[in-house]
């Protein structure tokens, strides 16, 4: 799955849940399984050439229009929108008085999933999908989304609303629009709990040309204002503890790195506000966002104490006693605020992440330290002749990137055998579901799209140590597969048909580790079309899987290698080749990513994990991706230009591929056992093609 965001690993199977599925040791015919390919390392050795699988280009050009060049069918102008009319009475309400009202998508804490109750870009604009802003003025309402939401955003999206396709050539940004559309000297409003502080400067800089102002209001929130009752309540599960046999480092081991990193810059304290880094630095994890096992919560954490800023019904004793021990006082989750004052009232230096750490905490410091300074000065007034220089008196802030986020990304051995461990008890279930599907698609059972995926929920929950899925599952036959976050709804998806290709991208949360994997199948024969783009979309994910680079290499150099093959007969996908993974936690986090945007310099690093899912997509036609997880790791090269390191990628994921072309159109080996397809070389571990049947993890599923 893509952020803005299942790797193979040769260790034997040591889980008990994994271990009795594989013992029973059943028999799976060749017809759609038959085709499933993935690499085994008693293999590795076997193949001493790799012949060209890609054929040439013979099959017609894309038919297909981007969607950027359809026009909406919309046959007539739906009638007013109530919510958009009820937001811009608002605006010239006292206290308010503003031209334009910008929601994005995140919650206070820039997440990407967030709680129901703060999905308010979704409530007022029916676009569901995870990234995307709107911009609402008097006469106008617009949705900013990118290209992985363009064909959802086209089917929520009613009349009232503008699709900007963030991206396209001439789709002018956020501020560019409403430099555009207000008149010069307008207000624009913005909730400074929504917008990270550099984003909210980023903002105002720009429209500024146009002599607009950038308003904040602190409360209300204009759109809770309207949502009132029928709003979700705030989530309010328990928290828990994260054990140290899955964390592999204690939190006062934790602590104490990061209050050395404040020593380093000076500071006194540190605001912490991405969730997944607090529960990763307190070793706890949570339930309030949907898919991520995190709390609401703040945390500053000061050279000699800490404390987490968190709804007090969510703690638990255990909880409280993890805490307690790590030396972390708790505090009620709304009082940041006066915290923050408090702190800048002292002459606190606070470290701050403007990427992450919102406007409103940022802006609260500022406003607190200049007061306090004016008071001082007006104070001291009667030194100032004596050459007294106040102008040196008072904190100022440390702005840098959180330390806390490479640490996380940078996985230790005990989260490195979670991920191995809950790797192969997902392919366990993944391979129980394509077996089960198989067969209902050969007995003709209708079955939905929803249907499927509630199925794979099922097999997935009989796992050892299950809690949820890591996203919700993109379940998409035939064209609804092109819509790359799809997401089926039970009273409009389709019918899975045998006779289009099937994309399935799911995940799970493990209390040990997080997955992530998708496959593109087809139950019957696909066209001469599909074959060719899903054999390149292969080849460029062999091609990323097998890449060696040298150490300090950031990821968008090696996002070439997964689009080439496309490339070459002019085709491409509009998303990231790879995001980082969390253990046990979110299924996107940062800072290291393999993209095309090359503004992430960060470079991929030994115990990284990222995913590998080039795609292709015809828009109303089908969808392909493929997508496994690998874990960055030291190749031994015969050779050490620079005397440096170099790295290469381990898989996690341990679920078969299926192969669309015929296999005289790969390339075979012989092999003691029989024909082996030379793809297989590539494609991790788990489930292979050998001899015409189907073979399990260790082979134990026998002829």
């Amino acid at each position: 799955m893509h952020s803005i965001s299942s790797p193979a690993v040769m260790h034997p199977l040591s889980l008990s849940a994994s271990s009795r599925f594989l013992s029973q040791k059943l028999l799976i015919p060749c017809s759609f399984f038959s085709n499933f390919i993935t690499t085994h390392q008693r293999y590795h050795t076997n193949f001493t050439k790799v012949p060209t699988f890609i054929r040439n280009c013979t099959s017609p050009p894309v038919s297909a229009k981007p969607s950027s060049q359809i026009r909406w069918n919309r046959t007539k102008k739906s009638e007013p929108d109530k919510k958009l009319q009820a937001l811009r009475e608002l605006f010239s309400r006292p206290g308010i008085g503003i031209d334009a009202y910008i929601i994005p998508s995140q919650d206070a804490h820039q997440s990407e999933f967030i709680a129901e109750c703060y999905m308010r870009r979704a409530y007022i604009s029916g676009f569901t999908g995870s990234a995307g802003t709107v911009v609402v003025t008097k006469e106008k309402a617009a949705l900013w989304t990118d290209g992985r939401y363009f064909l959802q955003a086209e089917k929520q999206l009613n009349s009232n609303w503008i699709l900007m396709r963030a991206g396209n050539p001439g789709v002018p940004t956020t501020s560019e629009w409403l430099n555009d559309v207000l008149a010069p000297g307008a207000k624009v409003g913005i909730d400074p709990f929504l917008f990270s502080f550099d984003a909210a400067e980023e903002l105002k800089e720009a429209i500024a040309k146009k002599n607009h102002k950038l308003v904040y209001l602190y409360n209300p929130n204009l759109v809770d204002e309207i949502w009132k009752g029928s709003r979700p309540t705030p989530p309010n599960k328990p928290i828990r503890v994260h054990e140290l046999k899955y964390a592999g480092v204690d939190v006062a081991s934790k602590l104490s790195f990061l209050r050395s990193e404040l020593l380093d810059t000076c500071s006194s304290a540190i605001i912490v506000s991405m969730l997944d880094e607090i529960a990763w630095l307190l070793n706890l994890r949570g339930s309030d966002v949907p898919h991520s096992p995190v709390m609401y919560a703040y945390l500053i954490v000061e050279v000699d104490g800490a404390k987490l800023f968190v709804d007090n019904s969510k703690v638990t004793p255990e909880v409280l006693n993890h805490l307690e021990n790590a030396g972390v006082e708790l505090k009620p989750y709304d009082t940041i605020l006066s915290e923050v004052e408090s702190l800048a009232a002292k002459g606190a230096e606070l470290w701050f992440d403007t990427s992450s750490v919102n406007a409103a905490i940022v802006n609260t410091y500022k406003s607190a330290c200049d007061r306090h300074f004016e008071i001082h000065v007006s104070d001291r007034k009667g030194n100032l002749h004596n050459g007294s220089n106040d102008q040196s008196w008072g904190p100022s802030g440390v702005y840098r990137a959180s330390p806390i986020s490479l640490a996380k990304a940078v996985k230790n051995h005990a989260e490195l055998e979670g991920m191995h461990n809950s790797h192969l008890r997902d392919a366990a279930a993944l391979a129980q579901f394509w077996v089960w599907l198989e067969e209902e698609v050969d007995k003709e059972v209708k079955l939905t799209e929803v249907d499927v995926a509630d199925k794979l929920l099922e097999f997935r929950s009989k796992q050892a140590g299950f809690i949820d899925t890591s996203f919700d599952t993109i379940s998409g036959s035939g064209a609804n597969g092109a819509i790359i976050h799809y997401k089926p709804e039970p009273e409009s998806c389709s019918v899975v048909d045998p006779k289009k290709l099937f994309l399935l991208d799911s995940g799970a949360q493990y209390v040990d580790g997080t997955t992530d994997v998708t496959r593109t199948v087809h139950f019957g024969e696909p066209t001469a079309r599909e074959k060719e783009c899903f054999t390149r979309v292969l080849q460029g994910h062999i091609a990323l899987d097998e890449a060696v680079f040298p150490e300090n290499t950031p990821g968008f150099v090696l996002d070439a290698f997964a689009r080439s093959s496309l490339w070459k007969i002019g085709l491409d996908y509009r998303h990231g080749t790879g995001h980082g993974v969390g253990a046990a936690l979110n299924v996107h986090e940062g800072p290291q990513s393999i993209s095309f945007r090359f503004g992430n310099i960060t470079p991929l690093q030994k115990g990284m994990i990222v995913s590998n899912e080039p795609g292709y997509y015809e828009d109303h036609a089908f969808g392909i991706r493929i997508e496994n997880l690998l874990c960055v790791k030291e190749v031994d090269t015969p050779n050490r230009y620079g005397g440096i390191e170099y790295l290469g990628f381990e898989k996690l994921t341990y679920v078969p591929i299926q192969l669309l072309v015929k296999l005289s159109e790969v390339g075979l080996f012989e092999d003691s056992g029989g024909s082996i397809p030379v793809c297989m070389k590539s494609l991790g571990n788990g489930c292979i093609l050998y001899n015409c049947w189907y073979y399990s993890i260790q082979g134990l599923i026998a002829k």
